[in-house]
Order: structure tokens, then sequence, then C-alpha cells
């Protein structure tokens, strides 16, 4: 089974809260049961983790087994131009990284310090994007294990 982690950024508990008029009525926990509904409907599994702090968001990436995830979803958040350890962190992933946002940043002239560092972005398609992130790496596993 294609395991998935899912990173939550800064900000991101305090969706549906605040800046509605941007990012959405959805509360980071409505957000994160669409995320598993919709892992779970595609034959993933999806592990969740959020923290407002970078260096435990650092800590956890380190922490984590090359070989036990196939992808990272992160929506950084408040994380989007952090010029911490973490864009750096991403880039020495032994699995790809993929960004997510529900809004565009570029709308708001905000450019990530981490989207080069990972392997694609999906921005300004609401919370469909993690499904999206998620069909496509179900797609790139497909072609890198069929025959």
């Amino acid at each position: 089974m294609t395991r998935i982690l899912v990173i939550q950024g800064a900000g991101m508990d305090r969706r549906g809260k605040e800046q509605v008029e941007i990012f959405g009525s959805e509360t980071l926990d409505e957000i994160n049961a669409q995320i598993m509904r919709e892992a779970a409907a595609l034959g993933m599994e999806v592990e969740l983790f959020q923290s407002n702090d970078e260096d435990l968001v650092v800590k956890k990436l380190i922490d984590t087994d090359p070989g036990e995830f196939a992808a990272l979803l992160i929506n950084p958040g408040g994380f989007t131009m952090t010029k911490g350890p973490l864009p750096e962190t991403i880039g020495q992933l032994g699995f790809p990284a993929y960004e997510i946002h529900a809004s565009n940043p570029s709308a708001r002239k905000v450019q990530s310090t981490l989207q080069p560092h990972c392997k694609g972005s999906i921005c300004g398609f609401g919370y469909v994007g993690y499904r999206m992130a998620m069909q496509v790496i179900q797609d790139l596993e497909m072609e890198v294990n069929s025959p």
C-alpha cells in the first residue's frame, strides 16, 4: 500500500477560523478527514502531522525513514517563505515532496522558498489539491511499477 506523509504547516490549525475569504471555511479537521477519505478511496495510507513550529516539522522529516513513504504532501501555510532549515530538509528527503496550497500564493505576491526543493506543486484548487496530488502520486507509482 502506498504511504504518504501529509504535513500541515504553520497556521493550518486556524483554517476555517481566519482569512476565510482566502482559504475557505473548512477547518483543519475537515480538511484532514477529506484527505483520509480520498486516500482510502485511492488505496493509500496517510500519516498526518501539523505543527506551527518549523523545528518540529524539520525533526519529523529528519526522523522519517526514506523508505517509509512514497511522497510528502506539504501545505506549508506560514512556512511558505521560511528562511529556516525546512527548504533544505525537504530537498534532502529520500522521497519526492509536493507543495500544496488551497489558494494561489503568487496572486498575493508570495513566493515559496520550499517549491524549488519539491518535485511539483499544486496551487489554487482549494483542498481538492490534495486529491490531485495523491492521484498524480498513484499514477507515477503505477508507471514505475508497470512491466
